[in-house]
C-alpha cells in the first residue's frame, strides 16, 4: 500500500455531487483529513443549496457549486455550467482530488483539474466504456475497512492513503445561533426539547415515501401512549405530504415543512427525542446530530444506508418484494421502486416504542444536587 501521510497536502478537493445524506456521510472523510493534515484547505464540489451548510459547520473551507437544473438542461446549458465549474476549480490549484461521486462527469472534472494526486475508485461503480479512462493515480476499493455501508465507501480513500481512521461516524454540532433559533421556534409552539418526535415523510421519489396516512396512524398511537409531541420537517416540495398527515391526526402537530434552512433543521433535530422518517438526507442529519432514528426503507438496503452512530432501527418489508406498483416501479433502481409502501403500521409503532425504551435513561435530565443549591 502506498503511503501518503507525510506529503505536504495544502488543498484537497472532494467531489461529492450527490445529496445532503451523502454529504453528511462524507463529512467524516473531511474530518479525518483535517486531523491528518493540520491547516489543510478542504474544498467540496457540490450542489449550490448545500454550500452554506458545509462551510458553516466547518466541513469545508470553501465550496465550488453547480446547478443541478442547468447540468440537466439543454446541451448549451450543460456545457456552460460544466465550463464554469471547471474554471472555478482550476483557480484553486489543488494538491489532491478525491472523487466520491464516481460518475462520468466527476471523472472528467478530475482529469481537467489535474491535481498531482488523484484519488478514485477501482473498479468504478459502473464499468467504463472502451473510450473512457479512469484519471485516478491512487485507486481505492469501492468499500473500505471490510465494511459494506456507504459511510465506508466514502472513508475508503483514507485506507488507500495510509491515513489512520480517527473518526468513524458523522458528528455535526449545530451552530449556537441556529440552536437558539430552534429553541425559540419550539417555545413558540409550546414544545420542549427531548419531548417531541421529528417526522420526515418526504423523499426524492414518490416510491420512497411511506404513505402519509400511515405516518398519521403512528403519530396518533405514540402520542396517545406517551404524550410526546410531533413535529413535521421537510422541504418546500413536501408541503402536501405534511398537510395530509396533519389532516389524519387527532392531536395538533407543529408543521415546519418548508420553513427551515438546513442549518436550523440540524439544530431542531438535535433537540428531538427521536427521528422517524423515510431513508433520506434528514435521517442522516438526525443521526449526525446525535438523535435516535427509526428509518423506513424500500428496496434500498439498510446494510448500506442505515443511520450510523446512534441507537436506531431500520425497517424494510420482506424481500423479494411483491410488487404493489408495477406501473411505477423500475427495478432494480431503489430510487424508483415502491417497496416501502408494503410496510405496515404496527411494526413501525413497535420500533418507535423499542427505541424510546432503549434510550429512556439517556434522555432523562441529570439529578439535581440539592446540597449545592
Amino acid at each position: 500500500m502506498l503511503q501518503f501521510s507525510h506529503a505536504p497536502f495544502r488543498s484537497i478537493l472532494i467531489l461529492q455531487m450527490k445529496f445532503i445524506g451523502d454529504l453528511v456521510l462524507a463529512s467524516t472523510l473531511a474530518k479525518n483529513l483535517q486531523l491528518e493534515y493540520p491547516g489543510v484547505r478542504i474544498v467540496f464540489c457540490c450542489e449550490a443549496r448545500f454550500a452554506s451548510f458545509l462551510t458553516a459547520h466547518g466541513i469545508a473551507a470553501d465550496v465550488v457549486t453547480f446547478s443541478r437544473a442547468r447540468m440537466r438542461g439543454s446541451p448549451l446549458q450543460r456545457g456552460r455550467e460544466f465550463y464554469s465549474v471547471v474554471r472555478r476549480l482550476r483557480q484553486h490549484r489543488f494538491d489532491m482530488t478525491i472523487d466520491l461521486s464516481d460518475s462520468k462527469t466527476s471523472r472528467l472534472v478530475v482529469r481537467l483539474v489535474n491535481a498531482r494526486t488523484r484519488v478514485g475508485y477501482h473498479p468504478t461503480d459502473r464499468p467504463l466504456r472502451w473510450y473512457e479512462r479512469n484519471p485516478a493515480n491512487v485507486r481505492v476499493p469501492r468499500f473500505g475497512y471490510g465494511e459494506r455501508h456507504y459511510l465506508y465507501r466514502y472513508l475508503s480513500p483514507l485506507e488507500a492513503l495510509g491515513i489512520d481512521l480517527r473518526v468513524r461516524t458523522p458528528s455535526i454540532k449545530p451552530l449556537p445561533l441556529e440552536t437558539a433559533r430552534a429553541q425559540d421556534l419550539l417555545e413558540k409552539h409550546g414544545l420542549r426539547r427531548n419531548a417531541f418526535v421529528a417526522v420526515h415523510a418526504g423523499a426524492s421519489f414518490r416510491g420512497r415515501r411511506w404513505q402519509p396516512e400511515r405516518f398519521a396512524a403512528v403519530v396518533n398511537e405514540i402520542s396517545r401512549e406517551t404524550g410526546l409531541a410531533f413535529v413535521l420537517v421537510g422541504g418546500q416540495d413536501e408541503r402536501k405530504l405534511a398537510e395530509q398527515i396533519v389532516a389524519g391526526t387527532a392531536s395538533a402537530l407543529a408543521n415546519f415543512v418548508g420553513a427551515l434552512s438546513l442549518e436550523t433543521l440540524l439544530a431542531l433535530l438535535k433537540e428531538a427525542r427521536l427521528f422517524l422518517g423515510n431513508e433520506s438526507g434528514p435521517m442522516h442529519m438526525a443521526a449526525a446530530a446525535g438523535t435516535p432514528v427509526v428509518g423506513l426503507f424500500g428496496l434500498t438496503r439498510p446494510t448500506r444506508w442505515a443511520a450510523v452512530g446512534v441507537p436506531s432501527i431500520s425497517l424494510q418489508p420482506s424481500m423479494p418484494c411483491e410488487c404493489v406498483a408495477p406501473d411505477l416501479c423500475r427495478w432494480p433502481d431503489p430510487s424508483k421502486s415502491c417497496c416501502v409502501w408494503r410496510l405496515e403500521v404496527e411494526p413501525v409503532i413497535e420500533a418507535v416504542r423499542e427505541i424510546l425504551a432503549q434510550t429512556e435513561t439517556a434522555m432523562q435530565p441529570p439529578p439535581v444536587d440539592r446540597a449545592t443549591r
